[in-house]
Formats: C-alpha cells, structure tokens, sequence
C-alpha cells in the first residue's frame, strides 16, 4: 500500500466515522425532545425549531461526508494518485456535480476541503446540543430532572 492509498483510506474511514457519530449524535435531541417537552411542559417554539434547523444541517453534512469518504475510498481502489483523482473527477463531471477543471487538484487539498466541511458539521452539533440544554433547563423550570 502506498503512502497517498493510505492516506486516501484513512481520509474515507476518519469521515465515515465522524459522519455516523455527528449524524446520530444530532438524532438524539430530536428523539428525546419531544418525550421531554411533553413530560416538563413545553418550551417555545422558536427554540425546537431553530434546534431542528441545525440538526438537518448537521445530518445534511453527515450525507456529504459520507460521500466524500465513498470518493476516497473510490481513488484509493486505483495503482496512481494521477488516476483514482481522475476517476473522482470523471464520475463527479457525469453525474454533473463539478465541472472538468484544467488543472486537478492533489490529494491533500481534497482531503483539507473535507476537513474543513467536518468543522462546519461539528460547529453545527456544537449548536444544536447548545440549543438541546437551553431547552432542558428551560422546560425544567429549575427543577431536577430525575
């Protein structure tokens, strides 16, 4: 195996993982919430709602991670890093997501992109917990919850 099939492997495995545990970490306040809110009364509607907005962000980026870890995984299947990018790059031209540029772009700033899409995704799970607590604490009424 070589040094960029490594890196292209350990990119797909790191995004599917921190994919699923954001994606199922932002299903749990909306699992949860209602059966709370029910139990402690009913917090204002403008908190759940903006608590669901960034929890479909969340699991929208959850899908585009997932992607993005089946196209590492996807260039990592080839001999070259020349040719698994090529074949990234001809199955996103056909399926009409980017246009074919002149120039590719290397490995590791397909792998930066990605990492830069996984800090979004965790500052919008950061918020929605945030939001998630506001909630508790306000439908507790400052009473404990056990």
């Amino acid at each position: 195996m070589t040094q960029w099939t490594a890196a292209a492997s350990a990119a797909a495995r790191n995004l599917g993982r921190n994919s699923i545990f954001c994606g199922l970490t932002a299903l749990l306040p909306l699992i949860v919430g209602p059966i709370i809110a029910g139990y402690r009364g009913f917090a204002p509607s403008l908190g759940w709602l903006s608590m669901l907005v960034f929890c479909v962000i969340v699991l929208a980026l959850a899908v585009h991670l997932l992607f993005d870890a089946l196209l590492f995984r996807l260039a990592s299947s080839h001999e070259t890093e020349a040719a698994g990018l090529a074949a990234v790059d001809d199955l996103l031209s056909r399926m009409q997501l980017r246009e074919p540029e002149k120039t590719p772009t290397g490995l590791e700033e397909r792998i930066a992109g990605s990492r830069r899409i996984v800090w979004r995704q965790r500052f919008a799970l950061a918020a929605c917990l945030v939001i998630f607590a506001i909630l508790l604490l306000d439908a507790s009424d400052s009473l404990p919850l056990c």
